[in-house]
């Protein structure tokens, strides 16, 4: 025992909990209510809210084509803002009379900085020679927030009413959810906003030589109310105030226009005046039935759920007090709801995995032990909870699979603690020393094991861009988590293990519990079933059905486990690995392993896995995008939409019938379709343009658990989308892309191909070229290759002879102005009512601006300065009109010119296999000069996010080494253990080989690293004690600490170090494999609605499997294998290269 205690260590921190256990109990409850607290605090959301700096810059110049918005606005802000430092990226889009610029900035970049450098910029490209100077508007400045453009739901309205009625029930909605702090904007489509419109009559206006700059003037002047000052009477000062804005429509048609020579001409005489909905720019249906709907859009970094339980009572506050009964309400696509599901999937994965873990503790500890080590998961995601709060990071699912990812990791130490506390106890310590001597002799390795587990994740937590910021909330979780258990490990499980801890379990009173859990079980469930107090009587039921499986299974299954069970598996091994150690056993299984894995990776070369960038997910949505050629009106779009929806409805009207026997949609929650305003996609940036040519149409899919038919069969939504998708693939004339809600952040288009150079034209033919290749070839699995610009938009371009103009004193702008004005109409002032106010649009009446003769006809009507006469000149005489095409925009990027050629992929098809046949074909095209073609969107950035992941494993494994070689002060032993972190890759690709699952960039690589973090940590302790052992065999031998054991002397303690560290081992990988096996399998289980509604709701399957399977797999792979790496290999390595020292020094004795 001397001996022993000589080569024992000492570990401060330890002595000082153990010493001062009052203090650590304290501690410990403070960390349970700081926890809760925090934990119920921090706000839940799907994923974490990430927004690259992004700056937007809209600039309106009407009538100027796409070109020349280009050249006049787009190119010169463009090349103010490219000096900018801290930039990333600058794309442009040039339409019709407007430019915008979307400027993207590094992530370190604050988003005020970015939005006051751009302001610089677009005012020093204003103060330049060659920029307008006539711009109607300012530019609009502002920050772009992805997630500040996706609804978080449709709020619809319906019932027997009139427009103008919903309109006011929309309204009033609109404007007290725009009062909440965490509602920017609620956006009322279906319906159109109203407008005072005064329709000129063009022959009585040219009769009574009227321009529409008479009418303006008039208007404006008219519409006013001011302020005259203060008068002073009788002491008293009286405001004087004239009362002049309009009251009703007589009012403007009341208005004198022209009073000359006697002769008064009135509005009313040369216009109608009329109060009605602007021209119709949007239409809205749910299940084919009209509804006026808002889209609700959340305010970045508010919490979702709390956002949308305050829509929820507002709209219910709103029913109650204002709204007629009669009036619908439905609440559609709200993603509240899911972010609600999925993320009380995770939290019951970490119930039931902690439950897991718990019971295969008591096998292996004992229930006192087990509870020893298992206080360690809540205390530790306690106590991380306080910290992730308190920096402000939501309880979203990155931070709560980093929580399921640790359930194992945080009962390693726990483990590896009270395990060698409880050994020296056996060996006849007391509880104090045994708690002192047990964490001292272990203290050193498991800080170098979660150090190694730390170097692990630590490069991903220094991820670049989009997916890094996304991302990062995973690795910054383990680190939290994991230092938290150690600080648990270290100072609370030895406190409390010197006070609580027994070698043999106090004999409980069996008739005592049986009578307790009986009288539990029979009292519980009469509430549950008879009282109506189903979550008491649940609690009392299960209790009692507790103390009964533990009296009849768990004690006696334990006791059998630990006394039979456990010491044959011990001897087992304990054979094993002698017969491993022994003779030439040992070279031939490390040369088998070697094998194997070169075997694994041929085969994997052989049958390679499909390799997606990102998971792929059920969906939860299907967007249905309809494109119909550039200049299409509003009501053809709406007609096929309606078809389009009739055919959608039919296609998903399945049925089954509910608890009360009355028949519902299993599959589809609504299906909402909106036409014209508002139906781009959000991934494009905000739309400042009616698209009278696009509608969209979305359905909203039940959750996975709830898309059950009769015979209990789970519809899976990807076949819905695939249904879809065949139902539409044949429409004339029309481009329709079904495209399913995306997870993660945004990832650009599956094939993305750019094509750019200077000359526009020359850029077109060449894409259309590469779009005509592909579509002729024998590639497949493409969606719908489509154009990013349409070359076709038709355009009735105005040529003005200014020579013959500027002659007779008219300008350009006054052609342009008295063009727009007639067809298009001007805002001249506004008609204000008690509620709102409306805008007073002026321009021709119906029977003649849409007609060209009529427009070109018009008479440019001015007083000739010199003459002092009235002078009217046709358009007709001064500019000329003719019919083409033109692009529908000009897109820049990176100051280039730019068409992309996209498109997505159909299900069950590889993107990376699809992209690969395409470079395939294309691989011998030749391009003009100054035409260049790339691939880019997902291809792009799964190519920059795989070389981060390589080298971040590279950085992994090199600081897990420098970590190691400073806890052995050798490079020896870490090289071993760096063998089996690469040993234990024959894992993971025997895992995808075998269950041919996919590659998937991001989740796979991240489970290899996190694997190269956990593998090392069984090895590191398993090593280090097995030095302990020869350390000790050589003070047994009297041989000296810088002298070699004979060969004879190494299997024995060898052998013993894997037979001490068997039941940690196994504990910590089945531990780890067990917390994940729920997520990898999809299995959920609600505990809160098996108590509160006796119904589990037992599913497999879901969001979660889909995006977390990946990872989890990948982990228990990998840690299956290296179970068999620590507890076989690694005594095989230090026995090879310890026989070689030992070779080496007796024969170098030998020979001096």
């Amino acid at each position: 025992m001397s001996k022993q205690s000589q080569t024992s260590r000492s570990f401060g921190l330890t002595n000082w909990a153990v010493d001062n256990q009052v203090t650590v109990t304290v501690l410990t409850v403070i960390i349970l209510i700081a926890g809760l607290m925090s934990y119920v605090a921090m706000p839940a959301a799907s994923f974490p809210d990430v927004d690259q700096p992004t700056i937007f810059v809209s600039t309106p110049y009407p009538g100027n084509s796409p070109v020349d918005i280009e050249r006049l606005i787009s190119r010169p802000l463009e090349q103010e803002i490219n000096t900018l430092s801290g930039v990333d990226k600058i794309s442009s889009t040039s339409l019709q009379g407007f430019s915008t610029i979307e400027v993207t900035f590094n992530f370190d970049v604050p988003v005020s900085e970015a939005l006051s450098k751009v302001k610089d910029r677009v005012d020093a490209a204003r103060s330049g020679p060659d920029f307008p100077n006539d711009l109607p508007l300012d530019p609009s400045i502002q920050e772009l927030n992805i997630s500040e453009l996706m609804p978080i739901m449709n709020i619809n309205l319906s019932g027997d009413f009139t427009s103008d009625q919903l309109l006011v029930y929309a309204e009033y909605l609109q404007e007290n959810l725009e009062n909440l702090s965490s509602i920017p904007a609620a956006d009322i489509r279906g319906i159109d906003a109203k407008e005072v419109r005064i329709l000129m009559d063009q022959h009585r206006m040219e009769f009574l030589q009227i321009s529409f700059r008479d009418v303006a003037d008039a208007i404006e002047m008219e519409n006013r109310s001011m302020s005259g000052g203060d008068l002073l009477v009788g002491g008293y000062r009286r405001n004087v105030r004239i009362i002049g804005e309009f009251e009703s429509l007589e009012d403007i048609r009341s208005i004198i226009v022209k009073h000359e020579k006697g002769n008064i001409v009135y509005l009313r005489d040369i216009a109608t005046v009329e109060f009605d909905a602007i021209e119709r720019e949007s239409y809205a249906r749910q299940f084919q039935d009209p509804v006026v709907t808002l889209d609700i859009k959340k305010r970045s970094g508010e919490n979702l759920i709390l956002a949308s339980a305050s829509i929820s009572e507002l709209v219910a506050q709103a029913q109650a007090d204002f709204f007629p009964p009669n009036l619908q309400i439905a609440i559609t696509n709200d993603q509240s709801t899911r972010t609600k599901n999925q993320v009380a999937e995770l939290e019951n994965s970490i119930i039931f995995g902690v439950l897991l873990v718990v019971l295969v503790l008591t096998f292996f500890l004992g229930l006192r032990n087990a509870l020893f080590v298992g206080i360690a998961i809540p205390l530790s995601m306690l106590l991380s909870f306080f910290i992730l709060n308190t920096m402000g990071v939501t309880l979203n699912f990155m931070v709560l699979f980093a929580l399921v990812l640790s359930l194992g990791m945080l009962v390693d130490n726990g483990i590896v603690i009270v395990e060698n506390v409880y050994r020296f106890m056996s060996e006849g310590y007391s509880a104090i020393q045994a708690a002192k001597m047990g964490a001292a002799e272990v203290a050193t390795p498991i800080i170098a094991s979660t150090a190694t587990t730390l170097a692990a994740f630590i490069p991903l937590a220094l991820w670049p861009g989009m997916i890094g910021e996304f991302m990062k909330f995973l690795p910054m979780t383990l680190i939290i988590v994991l230092l938290s258990s150690l600080f648990v490990a270290l100072v609370i499980n030895p406190a409390l293990a010197s006070i609580y801890m027994k070698l043999e379990e106090k004999a409980m009173d069996k008739a005592k519990w049986l009578r307790i859990g009986l009288i539990a079980s029979l009292v519980g469930l009469p509430l549950n079933l008879v009282g109506g107090v189903v979550l008491m009587g649940n609690l009392i039921f299960v209790t009692g059905l507790s103390i009964l499986f533990y009296i009849f299974v768990l004690e006696p299954g334990t006791a059998y486990f630990q006394s039979k069970a456990l010491p044959r598996l011990e001897k087992g091994y304990n054979t094993m690995i002698a017969y491993a150690l022994a003779g030439k056993m040992a070279i031939k299984v490390f040369a088998g392993t070697v094998v194997l894995l070169f075997l694994s990776i041929i085969l994997l070369g052989i049958m390679p896995p499909k390799v997606t960038f990102f998971p792929d997910a059920q969906p939860n949505l299907a967007n249905i995008y309809l494109e119909l050629p550039v200049g299409t009106d509003i009501e053809v779009t709406n007609t096929l939409t309606k078809q389009l929806e009739a055919e959608i409805v039919e296609l998903m009207s399945v049925y089954t019938y509910d608890r009360d026997g009355k028949p519902y949609n299993y599959l589809v929650e609504s299906i909402v379709a909106q036409v014209g305003k508002g139906t781009g996609d959000p991934q494009e940036g905000p739309s400042q343009n009616a698209t009278p040519h696009k509608a969209k149409i979305i359905v909203a899919f039940r959750e996975a658990k709830l898309r059950v038919d009769g015979d209990g069969q789970t519809f899976v939504s990807t076949l819905a989308l695939q249904r879809i998708r065949e139902q539409l693939s044949e429409v004339p004339g029309a481009s329709i892309v079904v495209e399913k809600d995306q997870m993660g952040p945004p990832q650009g288009a599956a094939i993305n191909m750019e094509v750019t150079g200077n000359s526009y034209p020359e850029v077109l033919a060449q894409a259309e070229r590469l779009k005509a290749m592909i579509e002729s070839s024998t590639v497949t699995g493409y969606d719908e290759l489509k154009l990013d610009i349409v070359s076709g938009k038709p355009e009735l371009p105005i040529t003005v002879d200014r020579e013959k103009a500027r002659s007779l004193g008219i300008s350009t702008s006054q052609i342009g102005d008295g063009l727009r004005t007639a067809l298009f109409g001007k805002e001249i002032s506004r008609f204000k009512t008690d509620d709102d106010d409306y805008p007073i649009n002026l321009r021709f009446a119906n029977n003649y601006r849409y007609y060209l003769e009529d427009l070109m006809n018009q008479r440019i009507t001015f007083r000739d300065q010199s003459s002092g006469k009235i002078v009217q000149v046709p358009i007709s005489t001064l500019a000329t009109a003719s019919k083409s095409s033109t692009f529908s925009a000009v897109k820049r990027k990176d100051l280039k010119r730019v068409i992309t050629l996209y498109s997505g992929v159909r299900e069950g098809a590889n993107a990376n296999e699809v992209v690969e046949s395409i470079k395939t074909l294309l691989a011998d095209v030749t391009y003009p000069e100054g035409i260049s073609m790339s691939f880019t969107g997902q291809q792009e950035a799964q190519a920059k996010e795989m070389a981060f992941l390589s080298k971040a494993l590279l950085g992994a494994v090199f600081m897990i080494f420098l970590i190691m070689v400073s806890l052995f002060n050798s490079a020896r032993i870490p090289i071993l253990i760096m063998v089996t972190v690469i040993l234990s890759l024959i894992g993971v690709f025997s895992g995808l080989l075998i269950f041919r699952m996919e590659f998937v960039v991001i989740m796979t690589m991240i489970g290899i690293i996190s694997l190269a973090g956990v593998v090392v940590n069984n090895a590191i302790v398993m090593a280090d004690y097995a030095g302990q052992l020869l350390s000790r065999k050589k003070e047994e031998l009297g041989i000296e600490p810088h002298e070699y054991l004979p060969v004879s002397a190494l299997a024995e303690p060898l052998a013993q170090a894997g037979v001490t560290r068997l039941r940690p081992v196994l504990l910590t990988a089945i531990t780890t494999i067990l917390g994940l096996l729920p997520l990898a399998t999809g299995m959920n289980f609600d505990f809160f609605s098996l108590f509160t509604e006796n119904d589990p709701q037992l599913y497999f399957g879901g969001d979660n499997v889909a995006f977390w399977g990946p990872i989890s797999w990948t982990v228990i792979f990998g840690l299956a294998f290296a179970t068999f790496l620590t507890l076989v290999i690694v005594p095989v390595m230090l026995f090879l290269t310890e026989r070689i020292r030992s070779k080496r020094y007796y024969r170098k004795i030998t020979a001096a």
